[in-house]
């Protein structure tokens, strides 16, 4: 590979996009990863790599995903991060394009995968590892493509021979030649089957290629079709798998049934049921001992996506149905419990969803600390997310709409906009289909706080008057009067301003009847923010007055930075700027210690047009330009749209008419429309660099609906 990958005087070639191609197990992944490690002092910038997992049972990592963890590798923080395919690509090509970096991309199955994860200078060099050609990489990319074929057999034989080094006698050549070929001399089967003769190293080898003979008759090829490799494969798994103690060989097949490739040892305890967490972890060591494992960090693991599908098979063959069924029960509802949990410290202020207690053979994380609920959110996020489509796939209706609500208020703060609505939607089928109205009035509430969060106001106020009708069939009161604020902010959104006062005072006086006391404070926030922006100052600082007081004797520290927002507008209407800055700069410290993007995103416009009314202009831009990359980040482009607008005033107040005018001329006209929820044109400049703020980390309690 050395000879093919450098020029004459050593460097890297020309072309930067390299696919090298080969059949399940041919060792495409250590044979890039060795090579990468080889040249690493050609690539002083570092390296960097993405699973792509192309070909897992379960869900591939879609191109967003593998850009959010490459970028966070660059050194951008998580939150961070676009949501934006595109503005996640540009992103990141603007981070490599002064540096000389290797990127492996292992395990692709299509060029979409691929193609946003390019580098867009020749300075770096990209390894694509696939069992697909990917054509369209080399007619539109340049790529250049490698075909592995199988080991030849001295190689086959050598690699056989170190890994069995020191465990037995000096083996026959004719026999590791055997042996070598009925692994097909693919590198993962030949590890595998040599792992297995060094763990039994006073056997004969003519007695391990004769077990190994007889395990080829138990199964079917791997893949369709008569494809002798992947029989090889799958061959040796069998033989490593019969090699296993009874209860390791239990929690392999059941780890299949989990809903994604990677976990981590409670969720493994939980599929195992009766297991306590010591004997699992026991288990998992003997797992990735024997190969059939990989171990990620401490307490987490991950398969190899064709052991996944071997073990998958597994459980359908050895597990009777009802066995598979309890074992997916048992870690859905540990997923659903610890959720739960997490809920309590992220979204303490939303109603939790009754749930029955905890089978008696699963046992849900806690959690002591705010910081530890969000970490455990964010690494457990992909799989929340494929639990909701699990449970509903496999009939379990109930825990499919639990999973999907506990979900929308478990989600860790800076999670894209974009990834919950599919299952809310999954889940309110489910809800559907078990006749639960309560249940269908809280997700249908929450696709509408999704909606407006992606600008799709008219999907969003469809789906509020649904949860409003649900609540009102129910008699359901206190549903109904935030159903109603909800609605308010689907009119303060599109500048209804009339209609959203009228929806306010109906749910401000609906929460009071209820002694809803933190309610009425959050909708007495958003008529605040009704009247200010239909210029009612006034009617404006007396509401504001209520709300501020109400949200401080209730320790709520959102609704207290939400309505330090509208006072400092309030304020800087008034003239009284110094006050206004003061409020600004409140309200954002609360949003960055709750580690929330969308409210610092939303609270950085008011902090930037205080600082612009007092003359800091340079603040002021640092301002706006963090808040765009936020909302772009979050898929909010009508927020963006604003804080863009308050780019280009103050490029007009600094007499840079020239530069203003041209990114108005930029900005494509259907964007404009869309994006026109404040009172002013918005302009467009090109990508800011990331914002240097550190979050401050508390617990914390929350609660404005936005």
């Amino acid at each position: 590979m050395n000879a093919v990958l450098t020029t004459e005087d050593g460097g890297p070639l020309v072309v930067s996009v390299y696919v090298i191609v080969g059949t399940a197990g041919a060792g495409k992944t250590s044979l890039a990863l060795r090579w990468a490690h080889q040249v690493r002092e050609r690539f002083p910038d570092g390296q960097l790599y993405a699973n792509l997992r192309g070909y897992d049972p379960g869900e591939p990592v879609a191109a967003r995903e593998a850009l959010h963890r490459l970028l966070t590798s660059l050194g951008v923080r998580a939150e961070a991060v676009p949501q934006d395919l595109d503005a996640a690509a540009a992103l990141y090509r603007s981070l490599l394009a002064d540096r000389r970096v290797l990127v492996v991309l292992d395990n692709a199955a299509t060029v979409g995968q691929v193609r946003p994860l390019l580098p867009g200078s020749a300075h770096s060099l990209v390894l694509v590892t696939s069992r697909s050609r990917l054509s369209g990489l080399a007619v539109r990319d340049g790529a250049r493509r490698l075909t592995l074929g199988v080991l030849p057999e001295p190689e086959a034989v050598a690699l056989l021979r170190v890994v069995t080094a020191g465990y037995r006698p000096v083996d026959d050549e004719r026999q590791l030649a055997e042996l070598a070929g009925l692994c097909a001399r693919l590198p993962l089967a030949l590890r595998i089957a040599a792992e297995r003769a060094a763990s039994h190293p006073h056997l004969r080898l003519d007695d391990l290629i004769a077990d190994l003979r007889d395990e080829s008759a138990l199964w079917d090829a791997l893949s369709t079709g008569d494809d002798e490799e992947a029989e090889a494969v799958r061959t040796v798994f069998a033989w490593s798998y019969r090699a296993l103690s009874e209860q390791a060989a239990r929690l392999f097949r059941l780890l299949g049934l989990h809903p994604g490739p990677e976990f981590g040892l409670q969720a493994a305890a939980a599929l195992a049921g009766s297991t306590s967490i010591s004997r699992s972890r026991q288990l998992l060591d003997s797992l990735v001992g024997a190969h059939l494992l990989e171990q990620t960090a401490q307490d987490r693991y991950r398969f190899h996506d064709l052991l996944r599908a071997y073990a998958i098979d597994q459980a359908q063959h050895e597990e009777p149905p009802v066995e598979r069924e309890a074992a997916l029960r048992r870690v859905l509802e540990w997923y659903l419990h610890t959720a739960d949990a997490a809920q309590g410290w992220i979204n303490p202020a939303e109603d939790r969803v009754p749930l029955t207690p905890a089978p008696d053979d699963v046992s849900p994380l806690t959690f002591s600390e705010y910081d530890a609920a969000v970490d455990w959110a964010e690494r457990e996020h992909a799989n929340l997310l494929q639990s909701v489509r699990t449970a509903a796939d496999a009939g379990q209706d109930r825990l499919a709409w639990q999973m999907a609500t506990v979900l929308w208020n478990a989600q860790f703060p800076s999670a894209s906009g974009t990834s919950w609505p599919s299952v809310g939607r999954i889940g309110l089928e489910a809800a559907e289909r078990l006749g639960e109205r309560a249940a269908q009035g809280a997700l249908h509430t929450y696709l509408g706080m999704a909606y407006t969060r992606l600008n799709r106001l008219a999907e969003s106020l469809e789906s509020h008057e649904n949860a409003l009708t649900i609540r009102r069939d129910l008699g359901d009161r206190l549903g109904e009067a935030r159903s109603l604020n909800l609605i308010g902010l689907n009119h303060l959104r599109a500048r209804r301003l009339d209609p959203a006062a009228r929806h306010f005072e109906q749910a401000v006086s609906a929460f009071q009847e209820q002694d809803a006391a933190h309610w009425a404070a959050t909708a007495l926030s958003n008529l605040a923010t009704t009247h200010y922006r239909a210029g009612r100052l006034p009617e404006a600082a007396t509401v504001i007055d209520q709300a501020l007081a109400a949200n401080r004797t209730l320790g709520d520290r959102r609704g207290e930075g939400n309505i330090l927002r509208v006072l400092s507008d309030v304020q800087r209407e008034r003239g009284d700027v110094e006050a206004s800055l003061v409020s600004a700069q409140t309200a954002l410290d609360i949003a960055l210690n709750l580690r929330n993007l969308r409210l610092e995103g939303f609270w950085l416009l008011t902090l930037g047009d205080a600082q612009q009314a007092n003359g800091q202009y340079a603040e002021a831009l640092t301002s706006y330009q963090r808040s765009a990359t936020l909302h772009r980040r979050l898929a909010d482009r009508s927020r963006e749209a604003l804080a863009w607008q308050g780019v280009g005033e103050v490029y007009r107040r600094l007499g840079r008419h020239a530069e203003a005018a041209d990114f108005h001329r930029r900005l494509p006209r259907r964007t404009v429309i869309s994006a026109m929820s404040g009172t002013r044109p918005w302009l467009w400049m090109a990508w800011p660099r990331p914002y240097s703020a550190k979050a401050r980390r508390r617990p914390v309690s929350t609660g404005q609906r936005r």
